[in-house]
């Protein structure tokens, strides 16, 4: 291993001006055994670099090559794998862990030893050492001595010390004095020896000679000792001088000392008792102002809010510690408690008053409102509370429970005055809708049977007024006559109300304004009152809210009304929302109510009624939703929106009903059916009042179901129908149908507009083949025949031929169809469509106008089988289709 070691420091490290320390023989744990060597090498150049360095030997010859190195400081750890027994595994952690086995254990003990030393000396324990017997670490040495590593050869590295420049041109001088200094080394060496000893030589007779000066030196040196002393006794006595005066010294910095604590002492306590009285001190004006101050002023208001502000921050100042104890601050804060109590007192006490003096107030301005669909205005109040804002503010922070308790007073007391406006404005707007007569108020509170009642009863005696109508439903109808068919009764409610085609569109357009007014009323009358509490009762409510919104749909009796909610507020704004909300209830509670209430009567009134309180409602339920969607007007109309819609989705299936129960009559025609005219009445007053409406998806969803069920109705009645043909009655409602969504534009209704159409055709043609017939009968029979021959097989030259079809036969049928009977026959079938038809929807000319081309039709036929089948004969009819057009002509003339 030596003659290994030193090939390898002369062939690989020397060159690199390194130095080998140490060399164990390797190979890969768990693999082909292909040995190397692992060396532990440090550089000969300052700063000194530890490497490990893998070497292995060259397959082509016997010399070795630098495989791979790595810096002993990237080194983590080495692991011995077991300190007991003797392995000669072991593991080097670098960026990656290294798996070897030795060739001995002593020489991996050994390379590990001096891994662990140049670990110490080098690294200062960087590496960890683990499974590693004690014995083979050697205790640390401190860092300022010098340490040996390896053995002699590192010492000889640590006592090297480099010539300077100086010392290198001393040895070239000497160097060149001498010829053979280079060529016999030893020689130069001898010679260098000799004169060293003669220079010692000299150096001893040198000292011998100067021992009478080392004599005087040293007699010199016992003078100075003695010089010493003397200076040493002069040194203490003043040292013992200095010490009392140290002592006096320290005596006056121990006083100055006391004498500036003092000073910083009374400096603090100047500070804390300044602190306590620029903080906790009120001055004799606020106090005064609590005590006394006058609530009813507006300078006096002012005063108290300044006081209590005042009161409050001194209540509220930050105490430093230990202020607590203090008997003085307990005594001021017990005294601002008083003062805060006292004055709460007496501010929930002034403002008890004026909600009940605001109440007698109001009362007394509530006659001159009752015959004015007004609602009386509480701005003044609110102008005069707000005043008191700042208070009620002071008193939220310091006193809950009499803020709580004004907040609970202040709702009852409104709440009864609001109830007593709000009934009293309802009961106008009710006598208004009515009629201003106490019989007409008196029907307006009746219930809603004994309402029908009296409607019918005043109807029959002509009393209402405006009022007037039949009060039977479509189940009592008979179709008589078009003339009286209005008369008998139009309505498509079962609910004991006036017919709404009786009643006249200023009626309606007098509701319509009433209930918008009524609506108009109430909506500033509530945000008024919101926007007070909120700004009087310190309520958040105008609140910039960041978060998610989120879209809720009810849906109730087939209507849908959509709310808003908000996720992500603070769960105090949510509450002082909450709070306003619940104000605005309890003030408020009688609204919703007498709202229903009126809903109710209009719809009693005339059911088309519900079609304007849906477009109103709806538009002011949108109105205030933008405003503010949680509110307390947005909730409250959203609700009653769903009672409107309820009667709205009530109204369409009456009329569905109605038309499902419709009787027709036996002995007369039935023209145009009362709910088709109805539905086109319907059609026209919704596409009035729903023009740019916000509710229009609501009206196209009544139109599918009623334009449905009109279909359905009309064929049911042409069905049972035993007085008119059944498509006679399909054709003309149809027709009015067609006519009536045409005129009107109904976008969602075009298909149904196209399905009319297609009905209104069919049954026209089916009708004029129907009542037209065979009106040359037996020769329609003849030609039959011929086309049934030719139909097996003859051709149509040769059917002439035939015996039972030859051209004799042919002149025979034709003779009995002369002009004069063709004009009778038409003349007939004229007055039996004339019988057929109503004069409403005038489709007698149309419907003669299709016999004709059928009739014509028809002649053509029979010319062209004369002219295929008997060519030649000349055989013709006794008349032409000028001959018909002039007998169609004369006889629409002459009726």
């Amino acid at each position: 291993m030596t003659a290994i070691k030193h090939a390898l420091q002369r062939d690989i490290f020397t060159p690199n001006d390194e130095r080998l320390l140490s060399i164990v023989n390797v190979c890969k744990a768990g693999k082909k055994k292909r040995n190397c060597f692992l060396c532990a090498t440090v550089t000969t150049e300052r700063p000194v670099q530890v490497n490990v360095v893998k070497v292995k030997k060259s397959d082509k010859g016997d010399f070795y090559k630098r495989q791979t190195a790595w810096a002993l400081r990237d080194l983590a750890v080495v692991d011995a794998k077991d300190a007991v027994k003797e392995n000669p595994e072991f593991d080097l952690h670098f960026d990656k862990v290294y798996k070897w086995v030795a060739s001995s254990t002593v020489e991996k003990n050994t390379f590990i030893s001096c891994i662990w030393k140049l670990n110490q000396r080098y690294l200062r324990k960087k590496i960890d050492f683990i499974n590693v017997s004690s014995q083979l670490l050697e205790e640390s040495v401190p860092s300022g001595e010098n340490q040996s590593v390896a053995g002699g050869d590192e010492e000889a590295v640590d006592e090297y010390q480099e010539l300077n420049a100086r010392e290198e041109q001393d040895i070239e001088i000497m160097m060149e004095g001498c010829e053979y200094a280079i060529s016999n080394a030893e020689a130069f060496a001898e010679k260098l020896s000799r004169e060293l000893q003669v220079l010692d030589g000299a150096n001893i007779q040198s000292i011998m000679a100067s021992e009478k000066q080392v004599n005087i030196l040293m007699k010199l040196l016992d003078e100075a000792l003695k010089e010493v002393d003397q200076i040493e006794l002069k040194l203490s006595s003043y040292e013992e001088m200095l010490q009392s005066v140290k002592e006096q010294m320290d005596q006056i910095s121990e006083s100055n000392h006391l004498i500036h604590l003092s000073n910083t002492n009374n400096v603090k306590l100047l500070s804390e008792i300044e602190f306590l009285v620029n903080h906790m001190d009120l001055a004799k004006g606020h106090i005064k102002a609590l005590q006394e101050g006058d609530l009813t002023s507006s300078r006096g208001i002012e005063a108290c809010t300044n006081a209590a502000d005042a009161l409050l921050q001194c209540m509220n100042v930050a105490l430093r510690p230990g202020h607590d104890m203090l008997h003085a601050v307990k005594q001021q804060q017990q005294r601002f408690s008083d003062l805060r109590e006292q004055f709460a007192r007496r501010l929930a006490s002034h403002l008890n008053s004026v909600f009940v003096q605001q109440g007698h107030d109001q009362s007394s301005t509530l006659a001159q409102h009752s015959v004015e669909l007004t609602l009386p205005n509480h701005h003044p109040f609110h102008r005069d509370l707000l005043r008191y804002a700042k208070l009620m503010e002071w008193l939220k922070n310091t006193d809950y429970g009499k803020y709580e308790g004004l907040t609970k007073n202040y709702m009852d007391y409104l709440s009864r005055l609001y109830e007593r406006e709000i009934k009293d404005f309802f009961e106008v707007a009710k006598i208004k809708m009515t009629g201003t007569t106490r019989e007409g108020k008196k029907f307006a509170t009746l219930p809603r049977k004994e309402s029908a009642v009296k409607q019918e009863t005043e109807s029959l005696h002509g009393s209402s007024g405006k009022l007037t109508g039949s009060t039977s439903s479509l189940n009592k109808l008979s179709v008589q006559s078009s003339g009286n068919r209005r008369s008998q009764s139009s309505s498509l409610l079962d609910m004991g109300n006036m017919s709404a085609s009786d009643l006249d569109v200023a009626d309606r357009t007098k509701f319509d304004k009433i209930f918008e007014q009524v609506l108009s009323e109430l909506e500033p009358l509530c945000l008024a009152e919101q926007d007070f509490i909120s700004k009087f009762f310190k309520l958040q409510q105008h609140q910039s809210i960041s978060g998610t919104t989120t879209n809720e749909a009810e849906e109730m009796d087939g209507g849908t009304l959509s709310r808003s909610y908000t996720s992500g507020v603070p769960q105090t704004i949510s509450s002082e929302k909450d709070m306003i909300r619940q104000m605005m209830t309890k003030i408020f509670r009688c609204i919703e109510p007498e709202l229903n209430n009126l809903i109710a009567l209009g719809d009693k009134i005339d059911s088309f009624n519900s079609l304007y309180m849906l477009v109103k409602m709806s538009h002011h339920v949108w109105t205030a939703q933008n405003v503010d969607p949680a509110s307390f007007l947005s909730t409250t109309l959203g609700n009653v929106l769903v009672t409107v819609k309820r009667n709205f989705d009530k109204c369409i299936s009456n009329q569905m009903k109605q038309m499902d129960e419709v009787k027709i009559s036996k002995k007369s025609k039935v023209g145009i059916l009362p709910f088709v005219a109805e539905f086109e009445e319907f059609a026209a007053l919704a596409e009035s009042i729903f023009k740019n409406a916000e509710r229009r998806g609501d009206l196209d969803k009544a139109y599918i179901k009623l334009i449905r069920a009109v279909f359905v109705s009309v064929e049911k009645v042409a069905n049972e129908s035993q007085k008119t043909p059944r498509d006679v009655v399909m054709m003309e409602n149809f027709h009015h149908i067609f006519a009536t969504l045409s005129r009107l534009k109904i976008s969602c209704l075009e298909a149904e507009k196209k399905e009319a159409k297609q009905k209104y055709t069919d049954h026209l043609q089916s009708y004029v083949i129907y009542s037209l017939g065979q009106p040359l009968e037996k020769l329609n029979h003849f030609f039959e025949g011929v086309e049934a021959r030719v139909a097996q097989g003859i051709r149509e030259e040769e059917v002439s031929y035939q015996l039972a079809f030859n051209k004799q036969e042919l002149r025979k049928v034709i003779k009995e169809y002369p002009g004069k009977e063709v004009k009778k026959g038409l003349d007939n079938l004229y007055k039996k469509v004339d019988k057929h038809l109503c004069e409403e929807e005038n489709l007698l000319q149309v419907v003669w106008h299709s016999m004709q081309d059928e009739f014509i039709r028809q002649y053509k036929h029979f010319e062209g089988l004369i002219a295929r089948c008997y060519p030649g004969s000349g055989i013709t009819m006794e008349f032409t289709i000028q001959d018909i057009l002039d007998y169609c002509s004369s006889i629409a003339q002459s009726h």
